[in-house]
């Protein structure tokens, strides 16, 4: 697979102002593109090859489509219509809706059905869906509510961890300048816990051993209030080796600097997911990190953030270029706020990865938003609306390039599944060039555009018209590059402005409008994110 020149004209005219690209694009994960890919689209114009194209449809390998319900759901369907179906035959594909009335209907069988269908396969896209409150069953007619399809998947697929990455676009800048990954270990902690409301009395936790051999008490404790909450979780270690080797690859491919966050110095259960990170990593990735300097900024070791530390580097970071890996809890909370740091939710990855019975990865992914719920309630209102499908897309990408991945495994030295690989690597890295183009060109969603920015309808139309362009072999220009666009943009801004100018008055100490950078100093320091000088020596928990 390759974007090259098609004819020997283009090739004589390309010495000043276009790019040939021989060898083939490889993907460096949902996220990011190739260095071949950057430099491509920043020459004046360029020509693009493919051998993808509407007169010869290419047979997608088989996915486990998952749909969900409401504004995502709608905008899902445009995309496939318009940018997928009209280049593949997806008739491989196999659909599970996971609405809430069709649960119902089939009394939850059909959540079973795509566990079941995502284990055979190994290759899930999921649409956001709802988990019902108890007024939406109401609201829906439900018969009762049905809990998240997300802890059935985790266990059905034994799920080691959830990839949550930050989505660049290139020539805009966002809030992070590199990418952060972050590792969230799938399992454990307290979204599984038992609970009950007890009153004064004793509490006891007792292991009864699997083998046979005598059960003792984990935990006793006398409770002296009336009114107690009693929890009781457990965090799975065995998957921590695999969360780990997952997590070192990838920190690797797309060159940042790991770091494993945990609260071990008050919860001392957590050392153990500390010590088995660190064995795995010094055992078999140290020597390659160090060869290649991204150690570098944490002197050559694999360092530990306590979480509290790792909210605040979260802020002062904002260079990227790192990634970090922690408990499922720790994860959830960090990840929504790498998400605040750059600009919302739609500009994060979800993916579920576990591992089949086979040891082959079974990957799940899906946009880090929900239904957009707002958004739909202005739809059926027949109001205009402005999604940006960022998230979906990269789900999407990501889905139909595991499903190729898969094939070719199952397939090896077959050189027309290979050739299918291509053809969707090839698609993918072009449909988003074309989606981040459109951006570019100030021709993107009213969260980044402003006011004037395409409705969901006209963006995906619009991108829809660019990629036909840019399969079809015909020259572009390369759309200039841009700033962050003002965050004021996004439908759920909720700045106080008010409340800011209190905060800028209090340390604006000689009243004069601005502030200095002494008053900047006081300010960064009292907030506690104040930069402070690299320590000569690595301290083990910072």
């Amino acid at each position: 697979m390759a974007f090259r020149l098609a004819t020997t004209r283009a090739l004589g005219a390309a010495v000043s102002r276009r790019t040939i690209l021989s060898g083939s694009i490889i993907s460096q994960g949902p996220t990011a593109f190739s260095s071949q890919i950057s430099s491509f689209q920043h020459v004046g114009h360029q020509m693009m090859f493919s051998t993808v194209s509407k007169d010869e449809k290419v047979v997608a390998p088989p996915m486990v489509y998952i749909a969900g319900e409401e504004m995502t759901h709608y905008a899902s369907e445009l995309i496939v219509d318009q940018w997928i179906t009209p280049y593949f035959d997806t008739s491989k594909w196999e659909t599970y809706d996971l609405s809430c009335r069709s649960r119902d209907k089939t009394d939850d069988k059909v959540l079973k059905d795509a566990v079941e269908a995502g284990k055979r396969i190994g290759a899930i896209f999921k649409e956001p869906t709802i988990t019902p409150s108890t007024i939406q069953v109401k609201e829906m007619g439900l018969s009762k509510a049905f809990g998240s399809p997300n802890g059935a998947m985790r266990k059905g697929w034994n799920g080691v961890t959830i990839s949550r990455d930050t989505i660049h676009i290139d020539g805009i800048e966002l809030g992070y300048k590199n990418q952060v990954l972050f590792e969230r270990h799938a399992v454990g902690g307290e979204y599984g816990a038992g609970w009950n409301e007890v009153g004064e009395g004793t509490l006891l936790t007792t292991y009864l051993p699997s083998d046979g051999s005598a059960p003792y008490i984990v935990d006793k404790r006398d409770l002296t209030d009336k009114h107690s909450v009693c929890v009781v979780y457990h965090n799975p270690y065995d998957n921590v080796k695999d969360l780990a080797h997952i997590f070192f690859k990838r920190c690797l491919e797309h060159k940042v600097t790991p770091y494993i966050v945990t609260k071990k110095t008050v919860f001392k259960w957590q050392e153990g997911f500390w010590q088995t990170m660190k064995e795995v990593f010094d055992a078999e990735y140290k020597d390659t990190f160090i060869e290649t300097g991204l150690l570098e900024r944490s002197n050559n070791e694999l360092t530990h953030l306590i979480s509290d530390a790792a909210t605040m580097q979260l802020i002062r970071w904002t260079d990227g270029g790192f990634g970090m890996a922690a408990h499922n809890y720790d994860g959830d909370m960090l990840t929504d706020q790498i998400a605040q740091v750059h600009r919302s939710p739609g500009f994060i990855t979800s993916n579920l990865v576990g591992k089949n019975d086979d040891g082959t990865l079974i990957k799940e992914f899906e946009a880090s938003h929900g239904t957009v719920s707002d958004l739909w309630a202005d739809h059926l209102a027949g109001r205009e609306t402005s999604l940006n499908p960022l998230g979906l897309v990269e789900a999407m990408i990501g889905a139909m390039q595991h499903a190729a991945k898969l094939q070719v495994e199952q397939n090896p030295g077959d050189a027309a599944v290979k050739e299918v690989e291509d053809k969707i690597m090839t698609y993918t890295t072009t449909l988003r060039l074309a989606m981040h183009n459109t951006f570019r060109y100030g021709q993107g969603t009213r969260d980044m555009s402003g006011p004037k920015g395409f409705t969901t309808e006209d963006f995906v139309k619009k991108v829809a018209w660019r990629l036909d362009r840019y399969l079809e072999q015909r020259i572009v220009e390369s759309p200039p590059e841009l700033k962050e666009p003002s965050r004021d943009f996004r439908r759920n801004y909720d700045v106080d402005t008010d409340a800011i100018k209190e905060i800028f008055d209090q340390y604006d100490e000689d009243k004069n409008g601005e502030i200095s950078i002494a008053e900047f100093t006081n300010m960064l320091t009292k907030m506690g994110i104040a930069p402070t000088f690299q320590k000569p020596t690595k301290q083990p928990d910072v």
